[in-house]
């Protein structure tokens, strides 16, 4: 049952395909031509608005991923100069272990 539902599932999915092509293929009519291209401009429009949405938050994204990168970037270097204090103050302990023995 499961196979036949998927087989039925493909039939539907090739007689939608095939309709569309037919649907601009039998246009006749300047009306229908008309329409057809009304129905296109409007798909356009909102194409292009969908890509503009699309291309702000691609430059959203990027300033974020900027702005992460910058504190990542500060934060590694004060985990650099902490590490470097360290040393120093591991240093200096070491050398007054080393006097007082």
């Amino acid at each position: 049952s499961a196979q036949i539902a998927d087989l039925q599932q493909k039939l539907l999915d090739a007689d939608n395909g095939d309709r569309a092509k037919q649907r601009w293929d039998s246009i006749a009519t300047i009306l229908e031509a008309k329409c057809a291209l009304k129905y296109l401009l409007g798909e356009l429009v909102s194409s292009k608005v969908q890509e503009s949405k699309l291309e702000s938050s691609l430059q959203q994204s990027k300033a974020r991923c900027s702005d992460i990168q910058k504190m990542l970037t500060e934060e590694q270097n004060h985990a650099t100069e902490l590490e470097a204090e360290f040393q120093n103050q591991l240093l200096v302990q070491e050398q007054n272990h080393q006097e007082k023995v």
